[in-house]
């Protein structure tokens, strides 16, 4: 670059930085009143700008803390086990001629369930009898032969060892006849057993051999199982054997109730507990309790999980309030609580035992009576202006003029703005 270049680049230099400091010593003071206005507006954000209309209540719905007896239930998963299970099985064997039964269906106890061909052992009774007849006869004569030598022998026309035998001869046809009193009986039970009888009554299950087929005493005819009435099997923590023994000490049944797998719909009522076991599961820590339920429309089946409820107690007098008015917090549950002045603060609570499907029980931090925010709590914060609504009640329309101040007000806000 040539020296004279040079020179006019250091002259252009000179004359901005001169123009500069010109311009930043000869600037213009702040107006008074834009000084002002920054003063207020700096005092407004503390103490509020005058005029400034304050924020409208949230309207939320609000529902007293009411008193109820609050009944106490213990919950678990239980095992429908029927009251008895019996697996028929013939006594003796032969031809399996006919089954009386529908699989699935209820039968009652002395039903025939199946028939054995019967003819062998038919033939048997009826020889046993023919036996006895026999027997039965020569008993006859020989008392007859008795009795005439009675008289003889006073005379002395019979000897005394004569006499003897024919005692002897008349006691030995009446062990034989005995003898075969006995074998009719045996023939009569075993004849008895060509037809099976179902020993209890229950509902059939599937049948285990088909007509035509040779059984034995080892086939399965079928299976009954008893389910009026039928008991559920379930398990509760180690910690409540104290509560459930002092509860059953009290001398009423404690109440029990089968619901769905939802836990929500009760599908059984009417049981009572029966048994506690005389033994904790080591392994689990858990002990086995027995209800019994009347099933009288088959709502349990054998076999079937449900879960079981158990009233163990109830709690007199107890604080209830709908569960949506209860918040989770990071220190706990919570909820809006109304003061007299219409604002609401948080107010720590210590929840216990479910009330139906909608509310629940407090133990701590509420007193009957007090009112609790159950809807609209998304838009509140200790401290805020509420419109207490009663359940299903919803906030009134506002006012044509209500209107008109809300629509000045934003006007007036709006020109504030531009002035600013």
């Amino acid at each position: 670059m040539s020296r004279f270049w040079k020179i006019a680049l250091i002259v252009v230099a000179v004359l901005v930085v001169a123009a500069v400091g010109v311009r930043l010593l000869h600037k213009p003071a702040s107006r008074p009143g834009a000084q002002a206005g920054a003063q207020a507006g700096a005092s407004g954000e503390k103490k509020g700008a005058p005029g400034e209309k304050e924020a409208d209540p949230v309207p939320v719905t609000v529902e007293p803390v009411s008193v109820q007896n609050v009944p106490v239930y213990l919950t678990a998963l239980g095992t429908v086990q029927a009251l008895n299970t019996v697996t028929v099985s013939p006594q003796i064997g032969g031809l399996l001629m006919k089954l009386n039964f529908t699989e699935g269906q209820e039968v009652t106890k002395g039903q025939v369930l199946a028939e054995i061909d019967p003819r062998s052992l038919q033939a048997a009774y009826d020889q046993a009898a023919a036996r006895k007849r026999q027997d039965a006869a020569q008993l006859a004569t020989a008392r007859s032969n008795l009795a005439r030598s009675l008289d003889l022998a006073k005379q002395g026309y019979i000897s005394k060892q004569d006499m003897d035998t024919l005692q002897n001869t008349v006691s030995q046809y009446e062990a034989t006849v005995a003898a075969d009193e006995a074998a009719i009986n045996d023939a009569k039970v075993q004849l008895g057993y060509t037809k099976v009888l179902a020993p209890i009554t229950g509902m059939a299950g599937i049948r285990g051999v088909d007509p035509g087929n040779i059984v034995t005493t080892s086939s399965s005819i079928v299976t009954l199982t008893e389910v009026h009435p039928i008991n559920v099997i379930f398990p509760l923590p180690e910690q409540n054997v104290e509560l459930v023994r002092s509860s059953q000490q009290r001398g009423e049944p404690l109440e029990v109730a089968a619901l769905d797998s939802a836990g929500s719909k009760v599908i059984a009522g009417k049981g009572v507990l029966k048994v506690i076991n005389n033994q904790i599961d080591t392994s689990t820590g858990t002990f086995n309790l027995k209800a019994e339920f009347p099933n009288e429309e088959n709502a349990l089946f054998p076999g079937q999980f449900v879960n079981v409820r158990m009233k163990v107690n109830t709690v007199q007098g107890g604080l209830v309030i709908p569960s949506q008015a209860v918040q989770r917090g990071p220190d706990g549950d919570y909820v809006y609580q109304l003061q007299s002045d219409n604002t609401v603060k948080m107010q720590s609570v210590t929840t216990g035992q479910e009330v139906g499907d909608s509310h629940v029980m407090v133990t701590q931090g509420l007193k009957a009576g007090e009112k609790v925010v159950t809807e609209g709590q998304f838009r509140l914060k200790p401290g805020s202006k509420v419109k207490p609504l009663k359940p299903g009640e919803v906030p009134a329309a506002p006012t044509e003029e209500e209107l008109k101040k809300a629509a000045q007000a934003n006007k007036e806000g709006g020109r504030r703005g531009r002035r600013g």
